[in-house]
């Protein structure tokens, strides 16, 4: 019997063309990678794109009148990759990331072509120090960024998606915009049984950076965790979601003006449409339960 073909990669880097040396930066470590990717992708999200330097292969630029967000500009990626017909993982990095080593596309092959049932893959994100902030690490208990295993959810900033499972499950909820987009598609993943995994010895070095640096974050995350538990949640679970994160965040936020953002869009979340509600089936809960992030925090 001959052997499966190994997973053919597509890259997609989302930019809002303010970060040009980052960028090129970003394609010249991609460049360097031991297993060269089998098409690239830069979205300028409502921007046009600067000129790039030379790069060994083909740079599809797809420019966007209008800022469609994180997931709706990385749907414009994945649909434009899946138009090639010759990918089979799409693997998302930050604009302002950095691949350090060279064989990260290897490993991410190998893992695909090891488990045909591996849907999503979460890199680690470390400074230029080195250091994991905790906030990067998708799990509940963090201290250790570089044990890795089944998880629940995954790191935006980089990433590996299989393309079969996108054609089951859908892409990003464009809606969204930004923040929480990861774990819609995560719990959807889960709920078709695809496996969703964290392996830190793929690494992404990143910025060290706060969420809250985005003058909407308050509200878009009150407003999507929201629209997450009514999407996505049993009944019985939904108020338990929304009570745990709204104590969570009443003790963590220490700016007045953010929780008043975040009030505001927890209502906005509540008034407004969430999209189609297909909540999970029981026995996705008892699975994330087992793997230690049960669906109410």
């Amino acid at each position: 019997m001959p052997a499966a073909p190994e997973p053919r990669l597509g890259i997609a880097i989302l930019t809002m063309g303010n970060r040009p040396r980052e960028v090129a930066a970003l394609l010249e470590s991609v460049a360097k990678q031991d297993v060269p990717p089998a098409r690239v992708v830069v979205v300028g999200n409502g921007s046009p794109l600067p000129e790039f330097p030379e790069f060994p292969g083909e740079v599809t630029t797809v420019e966007l009148t209008e800022n469609l967000g994180v997931s709706g500009g990385r749907n414009v990626a994945w649909r434009r990759l899946r138009e090639f017909g010759d990918v089979d993982v799409v693997v998302d990095l930050d604009d302002d990331g950095l691949l350090v080593d060279a064989d990260v596309f290897r490993r991410v092959r190998d893992l695909y072509a090891e488990d045909p049932r591996l849907g999503i893959v979460s890199f680690r994100i470390a400074d230029e120090t080195g250091e994991t902030q905790r906030r990067h690490v998708p799990r509940l208990r963090a201290s250790d960024p570089m044990r890795g295993g089944e998880v629940t959810t995954f790191l935006g900033g980089a990433h590996g998606l299989s393309m079969a499972m996108l054609e089951q499950i859908g892409g990003w909820p464009d809606a969204f915009f930004f923040t929480h987009e990861e774990t819609d598609l995560a719990w959807r993943a889960l709920d078709a049984r695809w496996k969703v995994v964290y392996a830190p010895e793929l690494l992404l070095q990143h910025p060290r950076t706060s969420p809250a640096r985005h003058a909407v974050y308050h509200r878009m995350t009150a407003r999507n965790r929201v629209w997450l538990a009514r999407r996505h949640l049993p009944l019985p679970l939904a108020p338990l979601y929304l009570a745990t994160w709204t104590l969570l965040t009443l003790a963590r936020t220490r700016s007045l003006t953010g929780l008043r953002a975040w009030a505001g869009g927890f209502l906005e979340g509540l008034r407004t449409s969430c999209g189609r509600r297909r909540p999970m089936r029981w026995r996705t809960v008892w699975h994330m339960t087992r793997l230690g992030r049960p669906p109410i925090i």
